[in-house]
């Protein structure tokens, strides 16, 4: 007899389900599969645990960083905060999501986006047919900055370069940037969300970056979930079209 469904899977799918009404969808996408943990081959030549330089192990590279930026004190933001929050998921996945900071649960927890906006992630994940386990999930910055206060120029140009050592890292094949901060940053752009998504822009390296609206946007313009989700889309199709082998 076949065992029936776990509750975990089951709450996934009624997650994923109301994600996609609420954003007007009436077909199911086709899930993605996850990627095994060995390395796995890159459309340049190069595995995911191989670079130009030497070979490097992604997880390794990973909690090296972390000690690299260590109990980190160099802006103010290191002043309020309660733990720093890295990044979590999966360090050869295929998506990264990037975020602006954390917030009060990410700050009490030490991890990213595990609050309200970290929920409806979640359900815009699942509803992509992935896992939290099989994307990667960071922010601009890795202290919550004071009252949830946007960061400062100067405190995001210090925290990018951590983020941008996490890509450089993990190396997915899409970025989506949750957000203005994160859209700002990594496009070194202040051009508003409105008129860059819907389209792929690109980092200096070529790696395809989607400009999308961010979680915490979504619960106060609910309305705005369908643009999102046609977002998510055109990143589930760039894969589609260019799986790792």
């Amino acid at each position: 007899m076949t065992p029936p469904p776990s509750t975990e899977l089951l709450a996934q799918l009624r997650e994923r389900i109301l994600f996609l009404q609420e954003s007007g969808v009436v077909a199911m996408p086709r899930p993605e599969p996850i990627q095994p943990s060995g390395a796995t081959p890159s459309p340049d030549g190069f595995s995911a645990q191989s670079t130009p330089g030497g070979i490097v192990d992604p997880e390794s590279a990973l909690a090296e960083l972390q000690v690299e930026i260590g109990d980190c004190t160099r802006c103010r933001l290191c002043e309020k905060r309660t733990r720093l929050v890295f990044g979590s998921g999966n360090p050869r996945a295929r998506v990264l999501f990037v975020g602006e900071g954390p917030g009060y649960e990410e700050d009490r927890q030490g991890l990213p986006f595990v609050g309200k906006a970290g929920q409806l992630l979640n359900r815009i994940i699942q509803a992509m047919g992935m896992t939290r386990e099989s994307v990667y999930i960071a922010n601009v910055v890795k202290c919550r900055p004071p009252e949830n206060r946007t960061p400062l120029p100067d405190e995001t140009a210090i925290c990018s370069e951590f983020l941008r050592k996490q890509i450089q890292i993990i190396r997915p094949q899409v970025i989506a940037a949750l957000g203005s901060v994160a859209v700002g940053t990594l496009l070194q752009t202040s051009t508003s969300i409105s008129r860059l998504r819907g389209a792929f822009r690109s980092l200096e390296d070529g790696t395809p970056v989607m400009p999308t609206f961010h979680p915490a946007y979504l619960l106060r313009n609910p309305e705005k979930k369908k643009e999102v989700w046609e977002d998510m889309k055109l990143i589930l199709d760039y894969l589609a079209r260019n799986p790792r082998v």
